[in-house]
């Protein structure tokens, strides 16, 4: 089982070897997203996100027999490897916190090659989880509401992820990305050269015939595509939040 990024070690959860499993909700997460300059995004998130954060696109997995690759949505949170500007100590100074951050210590992972062998795992490594304080993750063999309510958060987060799936796998279908470049200026002088994402091909999607306009219309893609372009104006934002 792979640990995504911000994870220590995923393991899945069961009823009689974490009978006793608490979770300390008392200590914050945010630390492990810190140096994290960008989070996965769900299409759902693009309204709340597109307000702060720059919304990009990044090539995913290998490509296929017809030489396309899969892409996902990214909010981009730092300019910089490694820098994380809306995190400050233990707080997350943004108003929107993405999905992928809130469902931590917890996440649904396939433990083998079986289509549906999805189970709620938790981070093993997380100083949270112990058996003395805390939310009780099960009660008389049973899951508690706290877990039950935790196990909804993460259905539904994939949910969207495979939601998102589709539209990103529509866009490429379409052609409608393209490789961008952003050069920020720092407010101490320092110049950035941001790459390796993708964005909107405006020409292409200005030169789409009305049918296609017609399709993106109803998958709601059009609505996603302008809080794209209107994120790409954070990228400024990001810069000036950079001190001197």
């Amino acid at each position: 089982m792979s640990n995504p990024p911000m994870y220590g070690e995923l393991l899945p959860l069961d009823r009689e070897v974490h009978k006793n499993l608490k979770l300390d909700t008392a200590q914050t997460v945010v630390g492990r997203v810190a140096d994290q300059n960008s989070v996965f995004l769900a299409a759902v998130e693009f309204g709340d996100a597109c307000k702060e954060y720059p919304i990009v696109f990044v090539r995913a997995g290998t490509p296929d027999a017809a030489g396309k690759q899969a892409v996902a949505p990214l909010a981009v949170l730092g300019l910089k490897p490694g820098s994380n500007l809306f995190v400050d100590g233990d707080k997350w100074t943004g108003n929107y916190v993405p999905a992928y951050v809130r469902r931590y210590p917890f996440a649904m992972a396939r433990i083998d090659d079986a289509a549906n062998s999805l189970a709620v795992c938790y981070d093993h490594k997380w100083t949270g989880f112990n058996e003395s304080t805390g939310e009780p993750l099960f009660k008389d063999g049973e899951p508690t509401e706290f877990l039950l309510n935790a196990r909804a958060f993460l259905e539904n987060f994939e949910q969207e992820t495979e939601r998102t799936r589709l539209i990103c796998n529509l866009l490429v279908d379409m052609d409608l990305l393209q490789d961008m470049r952003f050069e920020a200026g720092l407010p101490s002088g320092e110049k950035l050269d941001v790459e390796g994402f993708l964005a909107l091909d405006e020409k292409k999607y200005s030169e789409l015939p009305d049918d296609k306009v017609l399709e993106l219309h109803r998958n709601g893609l059009i609505a996603l595509l302008e809080m794209h372009r209107l994120s790409l104006s954070n990228m400024n934002r990001l810069a000036a939040r950079y001190a001197v």
